[in-house]
């Protein structure tokens, strides 16, 4: 994985002296809370219902088992014993004190991490595939290009005070898992006819007020040109990208009003003043960087089948069909340890289970880590042989549940629980349909399907985009759900559409036991939700979901505040 040179250890210790003294002022009131404001975010620490909230970047999810067991420390010791994954697969922590933010970013500093622009209009940590050098259907590893798009994008002058915040994703392989058409920049890698290796590059994807898919604005960028042609899309946006509101300030506005032709000329002629300019990538650039992302020392073995030895084992195999993903080095697999047991936040590790996913990493997969947009981690290389050890391993602390793609596997933003920006609680939520569902039976009969709840409509769970997309809605003064169906990520990634008028918190498991009712009655053999719905349309489900009245039920669950 990669590590700091002199130039990164030089940048983060120079931005945390400088926001020591900043957090000193602003104790001393030599600072207001206006004039702090912007300095605090651009060191990722924001103001929530209860205390600070500080996100901390894990660029493109990739973690050293030393950089968990420092998240499991600052958990211990400046928060409440947790933190949290998120869908930029970056951790939070959500009872900070602003007189110990600078020793937390001194602390990240000692494990080459930081904060920086994880908030603000500037361009945000860059997503990829979670399985991005194992995958057995890649076209080329992401990270390499990951990485240098994170070098090129950190404290680039030109791009620190953009119209709104700006995501990339990138994607290396056939399956689509960065879900990068739902990203203002979204790269796959590709191959031409040549065999020539570039990108398809999409722009205006995103969630929020106005969900939109992105567009295709070239199906092939060789890739030395990855940086010369993003950063002629980022002029484009900051030059005619809208700054007098907010609402409508992100690409993908821009992009609509354009029109996908006009934008795309825009960029193009932008281009030709930076095509082959300093900034084109050279062999020898890409070939720096790739050699942090080398193949780590893997045995030669035979594939295997790791329930041979464990046939009557029913537990063992719904785990090997739910949580373990093919590796493309024959007997290795990917194994996904799930953060969402009934009961837990989606995307919460208690310290006590990040430092032993950091042991589980040191002892069967070379000490490396990755964090999901799905809100789960990843040990991307262990062997078939050790499965079922890792397996019993993690089954003893809550990271075993084989629920990956099913219905408990629950996408969550924290929500009104923690968030100022939340009109509604999406834990309780999450919580309350996990309890009413929890039979792995039921779950694998209804079958791959994503459930995605957002507490606002800036959609940090990627509600749009949920087979089922939950939305906390703010009515009268009352907390209130929107369901939308049939949104989709991936390669064929789709916007849900709204079912009708919203519900109590009380009635969502019952709401969702209705969805699922239609589902279950309509489906084609092997037929997943999202394209039932997308078959059916929303009107059988509308019909059957408020054919009769829904009890209003009470949530039952602790008090995350």
């Amino acid at each position: 994985m990669y590590r700091y040179d002199h130039y990164d250890h030089l940048i983060v210790r120079e931005r945390i002296a400088q926001y020591r003294d900043q957090v000193a002022r602003r104790l001393n009131d030599e600072l207001t809370e206006e004039e702090f404001l912007p300095l605090r975010l651009q060191n990722g620490l924001y103001m929530q219902r209860h205390a600070y909230m500080l996100r901390v970047a894990v660029p493109y999810g990739l973690l050293s088992s030393q950089q968990m067991r420092m998240f499991a420390h600052i958990a211990r010791k400046y928060d409440r014993g947790y933190g949290h994954f998120t869908t930029r697969q970056n951790i939070q922590y959500n009872w900070i004190e602003l007189e110990q933010t600078p020793e937390i970013l001194t602390d990240l500093a000692s494990v080459e991490m930081h904060a920086i622009q994880t908030s603000g209009n500037c361009i945000r940590n860059i997503t990829t595939d979670e399985f991005a050098g194992v995958a057995a259907d890649e076209i080329m590893d992401p990270r390499a290009f990951a990485e240098i798009l994170r070098q090129w994008s950190t404290f680039h002058p030109e791009f620190i005070a953009l119209p709104r915040k700006f995501k990339v994703a990138i994607n290396g392989s056939v399956e689509d898992r960065a879900a990068i058409a739902i990203h203002d920049i979204g790269l796959t890698l590709v191959k031409n006819e040549a065999g020539e290796v570039g990108f398809k590059f999409m722009a205006g994807g995103g969630m929020g007020r106005t969900p939109i898919i992105g567009s295709v604005i070239r199906d092939f960028l060789p890739w030395q040109h990855l940086l010369t042609y993003t950063e002629a899309v980022m002029r484009v946006y900051n030059s005619y990208g809208r700054r007098d509101n907010k609402y409508k300030a992100r690409i993908k506005i821009l992009l609509k009003a354009l029109g996908v032709e006009e934008f795309s000329r825009l960029v193009e002629e932008e281009w030709q003043d930076l095509k082959d300019g300093p900034e084109t990538l050279s062999q020898e650039e890409y070939d720096r960087v790739a050699a942090y992302f080398e193949a780590p020392p893997y045995a030669t073995l035979d594939a295997i089948d790791p329930l041979a030895a464990h046939l009557d084992n029913k537990a063992f195999a719904n785990w090997l069909g739910r949580n373990v993903k093919p590796h493309k080095v024959p007997g290795y697999a990917a194994v996904v340890l799930s953060l969402k047991k009934t009961g837990v936040p989606p995307g919460d590790a208690t310290a006590e289970q990040m430092d032993f996913v950091a042991d589980l990493a040191d002892k069967y997969s070379f000490g490396e880590l990755r964090v999901t947009h799905e809100q789960n981690l990843v040990l991307a290389d262990v062997k078939q042989s050790d499965l079922f050890e890792v397996w019993q391993l993690a089954k003893a602390k809550g990271l075993a549940t084989p629920n990956i793609g099913l219905l408990t596997d629950i996408i969550s933003c924290p929500g009104g629980d923690f968030c100022s920006l939340a009109n509604a609680k999406s834990i309780p939520i999450a919580a309350a349909i996990a309890e009413r569902f929890d039979d792995l039976d039921f779950q694998h009969d209804i079958g791959d399907i994503e459930l995605n709840i957002s507490g606002c409509i800036n959609a940090c769970g990627h509600h749009h985009v949920g087979s089922i997309g939950v939305l906390g809605v703010d009515k009268d003064g009352s907390e209130w759900y929107q369901v939308s169906i049939g949104g989709a990520q991936g390669n064929n990634a789709a916007i849900g559409k709204i079912i009708g008028p919203s519900f109590s918190a009380g009635q969502m498991p019952e709401v969702i036991g209705r969805l699922l009712n239609v589902y279950v009655q309509n489906r084609f053999e092997d037929e997943r939700f999202a394209d039932t719905a997308q078959r059916l349309g929303i009107a059988p489900f509308k019909e059957h979901v408020y054919a009769t009245p829904i009890p209003a039920g009470e949530l039952v669950g602790e008090d995350h505040a």
